[in-house]
């Protein structure tokens, strides 16, 4: 992983974090929307788990990305997110639509980055039951003792004999 990766990671992860951690626990005061924007939340805010659920969904996928693990599935998770986001800036308030670009561009470049994860869900035919080959599996010898062959287990290192010397 590059540090340019890994940067984009720990930016997007802590964006995530951060705000939705604000949407549910309202620590940071936001200005209240006016114009369009105020009636485009007002109607969304009547819904008693729109909000929850997506503050929730960027809690967890912040703390994903922070943490290292399931990053595709992250990223697959808060993309949605950043649409609607994005659709919302660019309809009703175009002049704050910069966090929310910046936030695309990151996750357009990890996605990008982790672009092997997505091969599988992006395939335009999938058979059903098939195994995914993102990653040789590597292979780990075994510690179990053979049934009743008799043998010591593990087997006894070889020995091999030392190489002849020529003196001259």
């Amino acid at each position: 992983m590059t540090k340019l990766t890994h940067g984009a990671r720990i930016i997007l992860g802590l964006a995530f974090l951060f705000f939705g951690l604000n949407g549910l626990l309202h620590f940071l005061t936001m200005p209240a929307p006016t114009g369009n924007a105020a009636i485009v939340f007002t109607g969304l805010a009547t819904d008693r788990f729109l909000f929850p659920t997506m503050f929730t969904v960027m809690t967890i996928s912040g703390a994903l990305l922070l943490v290292g693990r399931f990053v595709p599935l992250a990223l697959t998770v808060m993309a949605p997110v950043l649409v609607n986001i994005a659709i919302f800036h660019l309809s009703v308030d175009l002049r704050g639509i910069g966090p929310g670009a910046l936030l695309t561009v990151l996750v357009v470049f990890l996605a990008w980055s982790y672009r092997d994860a997505f091969k599988t869900m992006l395939a335009a035919k999938h058979k059903l039951g098939a195994q995914p080959t993102l990653l040789p599996r590597p292979e780990v010898p075994s510690t179990k003792q053979p049934a009743a062959s008799g043998t010591a287990w593990p087997p006894p290192p070889t020995q091999q004999p030392a190489p002849a010397v020529h003196v001259h």
